[in-house]
């Protein structure tokens, strides 16, 4: 789909048996070719794991060198995500939260970097430019079709950060070819759904809106609990507790361990929605409250 461009395999040079010989100084020559061709028996038995022992040394190499080049990144959100920042060259899932993708891009694209977006038709660029997103900075690709994962790595070659929506799941061929070029161009991923080996995994989890009053007021802002787990589920998921979006469209911490009541009116057990105003989603989110019979 596109040209791997990644380093190529490394593959260990096994020496050639030497045949033994016999005459002058014979038996010296011999008891070496017996010890070579005994290291190339060796050698070949164990060539599968030092394949894997340098291709691993590599990634660790790589990977020392991406550490030290990371993106600007919210506060609220460095504290969460794993090295404390948005790392170049790396992915990161967010489970269906426009409002959590556009608050990981603001903090580069305030930066100054530019931010690609692909297959989000949906995308709020009033909403974006709320949470700190410079549109003059913003490339938007909203229906790519068919070609959505070529044209994601045409802008990993030239953008310092992409956000994708994979329409279908993602093949581990796939994205271990576009982990290449995000590594060797420094160019940070974040894909609306799962993504194959990511470096985190983000989710909302205990959304609340707060603004109105007994039968009166508006939407204002959001408490969330953002929920970030490693890449291979390992070690207990970091959660903090964010205004998502806060009274002024951004993202700030909220207080720490605080407890957001729900929204009650009235004493009956109907529920009915209510759209919300100014969703960060760009579509309308629905409130589900209590009503009077």
């Amino acid at each position: 789909m596109f040209e791997y461009e990644g380093m190529a395999g490394s593959v260990a040079t096994l020496p050639e048996p030497v045949p033994a010989t016999v005459g002058a100084g014979g038996t010296s020559r011999a008891r070496t070719a017996q010890a070579n061709n005994a290291q190339a028996r060796d050698a070949q038995t164990h060539r599968p794991e030092r394949v894997q022992e340098l291709q691993t040394r590599i990634r660790q190499m790589q990977r020392r060198t991406l550490e030290e080049r990371t993106l600007p990144t919210l506060p609220g959100l460095a504290e969460l995500l794993p090295g404390g920042a948005l790392r170049a060259g790396s992915a990161y899932s967010v489970a269906e939260s426009h409002a959590l993708v556009m608050a990981m891009m603001a903090g580069p694209s305030a930066s100054g970097s530019w931010c690609g977006v692909v297959g989000l038709p949906d995308f709020g660029v009033e909403a974006a430019a709320g949470f700190g997103v410079q549109l003059e900075h913003l490339v938007l690709v909203p229906r790519p079709g068919d070609r959505w994962l070529t044209v994601t790595a045409a802008l990993a070659d030239v953008l310092p950060v992409v956000v994708t929506r994979p329409p279908a799941r993602v093949s581990d061929a796939d994205a271990a070819r576009l982990a290449a070029r995000l590594r060797q161009r420094g160019c940070t991923l974040i894909s609306m759904g799962p993504w194959p080996q990511s470096e985190a995994r983000l989710s909302l989890e205990q959304t609340s809106w707060s603004g109105l009053g007994a039968g009166h007021g508006r939407l204002t802002d959001r408490q969330v609990t953002v929920s970030v787990s490693t890449a291979g589920g390992t070690g207990r998921p970091r959660t903090g507790r964010l205004w998502l979006p806060s009274a002024d469209a951004t993202l700030e911490q909220a207080p720490h361990l605080t407890a957001v009541a729900p929204l009650e009116y009235g004493t009956g057990d109907r529920s009915v929605p209510v759209p919300v105003p100014g969703s960060a989603a760009g579509s309308a989110a629905i409130l589900r409250t209590a009503v009077g019979a």
